[in-house]
Order: C-alpha cells, then structure tokens, then sequence
C-alpha cells in the first residue's frame, strides 16, 4: 500500500484508488471505512474516471457499508464523496 495513499485533514479523509483492481480497492476501501476513527464524517474516495469506469462504478453504484450515510457525486468525475454516520 502506499504511504501517500491516505491524507487526514481534520473531520474528514481521502483514499486514492487509482491504479487498483476493482477488488483491490474494494478491499482497501471497506477496510479503510471501518478502520476510520468515530470522528471522521467525511472521506472523498479519488477513483478517477479517464482510464475507464470500472472503479468509479464500483465506488459509486456497488459499493455498501454500514457506516455510509450518504453518497456525494459532486462536478469532478473523477471523486465520490461518502459522509459517514
């Protein structure tokens, strides 16, 4: 994993899933949510979207977990933003 692939700011994380297979980052992704601290309400999760739609796909239509309130598609493709409960 890479070191630069989590950047904490405050409430809120990032996780960079470029370059991953879909059940690659799905692995990280679901480990990286449950492993958050109680305080983080927000991770944008970078999947980028240029280089094929497998992974914004996944993190945007097939990606569940019990801590996701809400799923955020903002004007930039290529990020999904999950708050948290």
């Amino acid at each position: 994993m890479q070191e630069d692939m989590f950047i904490a700011k405050e409430d809120k994380l990032e996780i960079n899933l470029h370059n991953m297979q879909v059940l690659e980052a799905e692995y990280y992704l679901d480990k990286f949510i449950t492993t958050a601290p109680e305080n983080i309400k927000e991770i944008i999760v970078i999947h980028g979207y240029k280089q094929g739609h497998a992974l914004l796909d996944m993190v945007r239509k097939d990606f569940k977990h019990k801590r996701i309130k809400e799923k955020v598609i903002p004007f930039n493709k290529g990020i999904t933003i999950f708050f948290l409960k």
